[in-house]
């Protein structure tokens, strides 16, 4: 399989009351296209901290990154949020949806943004079929308040999938759910996998999702251990 993802020798420091606090160090990791991967370790061992970095949401304070064969660590702000858009999908624990839009509304925002309103219609039709595979279909025209905590999560991916990213990086994506909605949820990614072939990259704290993965990448005290 061909490389997608891979860093070279990634520090990140954060600077705090004239401290220096190390949280990663010397992480050398590839992920590759089509790949299941979970990102593990206990609290505080850096796990949001390098899927930000891997996701461009943050730049590592030294070392390199390079994702679809572009050098991230060298681009602009501006490049950085076309590149965001164009390559990759984000779920976070906490949804980020917007209340005053309906459920199709908010599927589609990052693609208006992205294409600057042009082929609305065509933006639609995607959503409207995301929103099917997703079991919410039937939901769009409510407001993310009037959804359930799993169909915000599942609502959340569609948005997260409506540019066809290259990779879907998850933090803690059933982290608030219970155990039958964490169970459909996962299922839904597993099968949005199976037929989108894209990769997906999870931070969990839920080793028996982790261990339905292809592997697992390990943290501990900032370092790669596996």
């Amino acid at each position: 399989m061909a490389i997608l993802l891979e860093t070279t020798h990634i520090y990140k420091d954060f600077y705090k009351e004239q401290k220096t606090v190390s949280v990663l160090s010397d992480i050398n990791i590839k992920i590759y296209e089509h790949e299941k991967v979970a990102i593990v370790g206990k609290s505080g061992a850096g796990k949001t901290t390098l899927l930000h970095l891997l996701g461009t949401l943050e730049l590592p304070t030294s070392g390199s990154i390079i994702f679809n064969g572009i050098d991230i660590t060298r681009l602009n702000e501006n490049q950085l949020a076309s590149f965001r858009a164009e390559q990759i999908g984000f779920v976070f624990q906490f949804h980020y949806l917007i209340n005053e839009f309906t459920a199709l509304e908010n599927v589609i925002v990052p693609a208006v943004i992205k294409n600057n309103t042009n082929n609305i219609k065509e933006i639609e039709s995607k959503a409207d079929y995301l929103l099917e595979q997703l079991g919410l279909y039937e939901r769009k025209t409510h407001r993310p308040s009037e959804l359930s905590g799993g169909e915000q999560q599942r609502l959340a991916i569609a948005r997260a999938l409506i540019n066809s990213p290259k990779i879907l990086m998850a933090d803690e994506p059933t982290g608030n759910l219970d155990t039958k909605t964490t169970s459909i949820t996962f299922e839904l990614l597993e099968k949005l996998h199976e037929e989108l072939g894209m990769t997906i990259l999870i931070v969990t704290h839920n080793m028996e999702i982790a261990e339905k993965l292809h592997r697992r990448i390990i943290l501990e005290d900032g370092k790669v251990i596996n």
